[in-house]
């Protein structure tokens, strides 16, 4: 089993343990498969995750860098002033907290009892006072990235309103309208030179969090049940998990039909020994 992923997590970490918490990932978790949220939450497997993409987390931490300057400054960045946002970024105490994976904003829903965190990349705020929430995204593409309209830029967008719904519970005026600084790495250079060469977009979304309440309940319904949820539409996972253990399960029943067990006892003792990872349960 390799370092990166680890199956068996510690109890701590599941749900009803001291260390759980209910993250902005993990509701997307939900909303996307069900069963999957299940699995990892209550049954404690999680997905196998994704090796991390270094080069957006570089372009993540630098972006902050770059606000931060105007920040300090308490002038507006000059992407802002490009596209007519009349913000500057916002000061408090609080925000390189909000911004830390695995602490985040967190703040307790009490009618579920859960924790709920989600860290953010930038905070703005208005003349009026109201703060606006601001994610960085990096991509490479070919096209202008101007609008939000892929199928995977859903999760996007219930990202952007979970962490205003965070920032209203703890009782901040949080404008509806928030913003994706898009670093789009180009590709049209005769050659690479050592460098990546990134044109910055700002795409403004109209956030509605009027779904995360209910969702909370579903998921607390879920969690307390000991029935497995349903598979989500779209889960690859699920699909590969059920294919394979399809094809392990005919395997299986093939190799122990009477005329497969006849043949088995022919093999001789030294073909019988097999290494301890050959061996193991079925699925």
């Amino acid at each position: 089993m390799s370092q990166f992923y680890r199956p068996d997590r510690s109890k701590d970490w599941n749900y009803g343990g001291t260390r759980w918490r209910l993250s902005r990932s993990k509701i997307d978790l939900f909303v996307s498969c069900p069963r999957c949220f299940y699995v990892d939450n209550k049954l404690g497997t999680a997905r196998p995750p994704g090796f991390p993409f270094n080069l957006n987390s570089a372009v993540d931490t630098l972006l902050k860098k770059e606000f931060d300057i105007y920040r300090a400054k308490g002038k507006p960045h000059p992407l802002m002033e490009q596209y007519g946002v009349d913000a500057i970024p916002f000061v408090h105490k609080d925000l390189d907290v909000w911004r830390e994976n695995f602490k985040g904003v967190r703040v307790l829903h009490e009618p579920t009892g859960f924790t709920v965190s989600g860290a953010v990349d930038d905070v703005w705020v208005n003349p009026d006072g109201e703060i606006i929430v601001v994610d960085y995204k990096a991509t490479s593409k070919n096209e202008k990235i101007e609008t939000l309209d892929k199928d995977w830029h859903q999760g996007y967008k219930r990202q952007m309103e979970v962490y205003q719904w965070l920032l209203r519970q703890k009782g901040f005026k949080v404008s509806n309208t928030g913003y994706f600084v898009y670093a789009n790495a180009g590709r049209d250079k005769k050659m690479f030179d050592g460098k990546l060469e990134f044109v910055l977009t700002l795409i403004a979304y109209v956030g509605d969090d009027g779904w995360i309440d209910g969702t909370l309940a579903s998921i607390k319904e879920t969690l307390e049940s000991e029935k497995i949820p349903p598979v989500g539409k779209d889960c690859d996972y699920c699909t590969y998990r059920e294919f394979v253990g399809k094809k392990l399960l005919k395997k299986h029943q093939e190799n122990n039909t009477p005329k497969a067990r006849g043949s088995a006892e022919k093999v001789t003792a030294k073909s019988k020994k097999v290494s301890k990872n050959e061996t193991g349960t079925l699925f």
